[in-house]
């Protein structure tokens, strides 16, 4: 006898939680390889720690994680495709600050929510912006910098519009009490060709985009403790600048609905194939430490980044749009 239409019906309703709970209590494995969609361009620092996480992970899901990377418009082009993927296991994207905090501070127009479409995995690196100047210019510390902020005219620049760089500009000009006038540019390379010339005074970028250029001086860096590989540049904690406490949080997320055993294994994965020392000295050279989070301590991260700099965008008046 044939099941009736409405037994299949129901059969099919029940079958997606049904399968989570199934893969809960088996375990969970990907069939094919795992698409992680960087949602940058080749080259920068987004798409390097997506490789070193796509390395480090393919020997745990005895499969390929192939990087595709998807750029344009602050990530959230990449950031919507996987937010509007299956949730098997096999999508994920390289979350991270600016496509999941930032942006959706500064822009009306980001076409998913960073906290309810997506499900956080976990935390690849924490990585510090740094403050500098001129090598060569007067500015040596940042307690010179503040002091001629407030009896002179300062201009930074910044990688753009609504970025990390020009927010936490702001959160400087705040912490310090002064107005470094913002000068936007289309990334760090150009900026930095602009303080050696003496157009703009400074610039906050991340760490492994300026610390290895000998002409520019790092004033301090945004992390609560000073870097590994630049022991002698002050954390921005030691001038009491808390407020100014800050990194640049890369991780990995897939789609909201996720079951937890997709999720959990990719974790795994991930944190097993960061815990190498190869993997750990590379994070040092872009100024991160080893972490532990959860996979709760993640999402945790990202809802409160979210929080907080969606209040820093509109108590100074930034937006992208």
């Amino acid at each position: 006898m044939f099941p009736s239409r409405r037994t299949l019906l129901a059969g099919a309703a029940l079958s997606l939680p049904a399968l989570r709970r199934a893969a809960a209590q088996a375990g969970w494995m990907p069939s094919r390889p795992v698409r992680l969609v960087v949602p940058f361009t080749p080259g920068g620092t987004t798409d390097l720690l997506g490789r070193l996480a796509a390395r480090g992970m393919e020997p745990s899901l005895g499969v390929s994680v192939v990087i595709d990377n998807r750029g344009g418009a602050g990530g959230a082009i990449g950031s919507e495709l996987v937010a509007k993927s299956a949730p098997d296991g096999h999508t994920i994207v390289l979350s991270n600050i600016a496509s999941q905090a930032i942006g959706p501070a500064v822009s009306k127009h980001i076409p998913y929510d960073p906290v309810r479409d997506f499900t956080p995995i976990g935390l690849i690196a924490a990585v510090p912006s740094a403050i500098v100047v001129a090598a060569d210019g007067p500015i040596r510390t940042l307690p010179d910098l503040v002091a001629r902020a407030r009896t002179g005219t300062i201009k930074f620049g910044s990688t753009g519009i609504g970025t990390s760089s020009h927010v936490k500009l702001e959160l400087l000009n705040r912490a310090a009490g002064v107005q470094i006038l913002h000068a936007p540019y289309r990334g760090s390379a150009p900026a930095v060709t602009d303080i050696l010339s003496g157009q703009i005074d400074g610039l906050i970028a991340a760490v492994p985009d300026v610390g290895r250029n000998d002409r520019l001086r790092m004033l301090a860096v945004t992390t609560p403790e000073r870097a590994v590989r630049w022991p002698d540049v002050p954390s921005v904690r030691e001038f009491g600048f808390e407020t100014l406490v800050a990194t640049n949080w890369f991780g990995l997320s897939g789609p909201a609905g996720m079951p937890d055993a997709a999720a959990d294994t990719l974790h795994d994965a991930l944190a097993k194939g960061l815990s190498t020392p190869e993997a750990k000295e590379r994070l040092l050279d872009f100024g991160a430490g080893p972490n532990s989070l959860s996979r709760q301590d993640y999402a945790a991260l990202i809802a409160a980044d979210v929080a907080r700099w969606a209040r820093v965008a509109r108590e100074a008046g930034i937006q992208a749009d």
